[in-house]
């Protein structure tokens, strides 16, 4: 895990007693010893961090271990409540976000903020079109200026195209763009590859390294080691609100930084990745979901599918393979073509999600961001599917606590405190959250779409150990995901999905990473 030969020698830094600067240049971000509290939670315990120019920096630690506060610090979410903020060599405070815009840092979401109706060219000027003489666009040199821009990043894109029609790696790679050509010279990456395929994140990491190139200083947050030892120069390590470790990329092991992540050996959290894994037998039980012959124009063709009682059904495919639309359709969000869905032997035809709940569905999907409400306490967002169940109004604040409190340690939400705003939460527990909202019904039929994705390596088995209970209380669950080792880890039967179909079946067999991907 060396450095990156494609595009010459990383620079090297210093870590003699210490200390994290490069033996040549300044840093041009400096974090030292920074707190931040919400209410009695420490989100962030004396933490120093450096950014030198031209570096690209790995951010990771598990959920809840102060990367998002980090970063909400950095880009003016949020003011700490201690410590020095050192931009460019002078102390440096942020009103807002427009604010930290303004002074050269630029955040990538993970739900990305583009505008999916407008073009490649209207979002990679959005907020400063060019205008002429009558005040109105100039279309033409938008356009013609937004390819210049785009090529000098090494983005090759038709500008004219509506942004939504685009994979979402070429949204991201637009989005990127935006960001760097509004002035930026500091860029945030939150879980950039999340939802890529490998091809994708591949032109995602050739476009960090050519901004690295260029003089550009990134942070790289993701929860996938591979892709920050691919193209970090160093990587620091949060844990429990403090740094635990800064460290070059020559240093990097994928072993080292589990063990440093979570405090405790890999080797049995790298057993669910293992190159190999033999599927179990076959569930023996009455099927609880029988789909037979459902149709989605466009995107479902087709599609049989049986699900047994306390049976995990595994589904992998790539982006576009049609399985958001076929867990949309079963949760009652859009009406299939044709097709029968039997639910423990009867028709069932949800019309929406509420009439899906009192079936007996539960969906997370596979957006946080439309299922949590961060405004709102952690007990509210859990208790919301549970509402219609509850003592009357007058009486509901103390039931939903109670029963908040109650799921909030099933699922692991960290900190345990249903008052405090779901905002505050990483997005790790956010997840776990919208878990213990469905949790409150006893599903019998559970859709998890991408139940992982944007989480570390210990907050994934959490949740991966909680759906297995989940299988084993009796509960139907069919598990989507792009991510081939979370399949792997939590199926009984795989089911490869491409271009809206069931290509394959995996049943007590074993099963690779590489299988998957290469059948998908």
């Amino acid at each position: 895990m060396g450095s990156d030969s494609r595009s010459g020698p990383r620079p090297t830094y210093s870590q003699a007693n210490g200390s994290d600067l490069p033996a040549a240049a300044p840093a041009i971000l400096s974090l030292r010893g920074v707190t931040k509290r919400f209410g009695g939670a420490v989100a962030l315990d004396g933490v120093d961090f450096d950014l030198m120019p031209g570096e690209i920096h790995g951010l990771l630690g598990e959920n809840g271990a102060g990367k998002s506060t980090l970063m909400k610090i950095l880009s003016g979410v949020h003011a700490p409540d201690e410590g020095e903020f050192v931009l460019r060599g002078a102390p440096t405070h942020f009103a807002s976000p427009a604010d930290a815009k303004a002074r050269g840092i630029g955040m990538i979401f993970q739900e990305l903020s583009s505008i999916s109706a407008l073009s490649v060219a209207e979002n990679v000027f959005r907020g400063r079109q060019p205008v002429n003489r009558f005040g109105t666009i100039d279309w033409k040199r938008m356009n013609r200026e937004a390819a210049s821009a785009l090529r000098q990043v090494g983005i090759n894109l038709d500008v004219t195209a509506r942004l939504g029609s685009l994979p979402l790696g070429a949204q991201q790679l637009v989005e990127i763009a935006w960001v760097v050509f509004s002035g930026a010279d500091i860029i945030i990456l939150d879980e950039p590859t999340s939802a890529l395929s490998p091809p994708e994140a591949e032109r995602l990491f050739a476009l960090m390294r050519q901004l690295r190139r260029q003089g550009k200083s990134l942070i790289f947050i993701s929860h996938f080691l591979e892709d920050v030892t691919a193209v970090a120069d160093r990587v620091t390590i949060l844990k429990n609100a403090k740094k635990v470790a800064t460290l070059d990329n020559q240093a990097l092991s994928k072993a080292r930084l589990i063990e440093l992540m979570i405090g405790r050996d890999a080797t049995e959290l790298a057993a669910a990745s293992a190159r190999t894994v033999t599927l179990p037998p076959a569930v023996a039980a009455p099927p609880m979901v029988e789909i037979d012959g459902l149709s989605i124009a466009g995107s479902v063709h087709d599609l049989d599918l049986t699900i047994r009682a306390g049976e995990i059904v595994g589904m992998f495919g790539f982006l576009g393979a049609g399985m958001t639309e076929l867990a949309r359709a079963l949760f009652g969000q859009i009406v299939p073509d044709t097709g029968t869905v039997r639910l423990d032997g009867r028709v069932v035809r949800p019309r929406s999600p509420n009439e899906a709940k009192r079936l007996g569905i539960a969906y997370l999907t596979e957006n946080r961001r439309s299922t949590i409400f961060p405004r709102h306490e952690i007990y509210k967002n859990v208790t919301l599917a549970h509402l219609d169940r509850l003592v009357p109004p007058i009486f509901r604040s103390d039931a939903e606590i109670a029963i908040a409190r109650g799921q909030m340690r099933r699922t692991g939400v960290r900190p345990q405190q249903p008052s405090l705003l779901a905002g505050a939460l990483s997005g790790g527990n956010q997840q776990k959250v919208v878990l213990a909202k469905w949790l409150t019904r006893t599903p019998r039929l559970l859709i998890l779409n991408e139940p992982t994705r944007g989480m570390d390596v210990g907050a994934k088995r959490e949740v991966l150990d909680l759906i297995k209970g989940l299988r084993d209380e009796g509960v139907a669950i069919l598990l989507l995901s792009t991510e081939p080792e979370t399949v792997i880890a939590e199926s009984d039967r795989i089911l490869i999905m491409s271009k809206g179909r069931i290509t394959r079946e995996f049943t007590a067999e074993p099963v690779s990473k590489d299988l998957l991907m290469e059948s998908a």
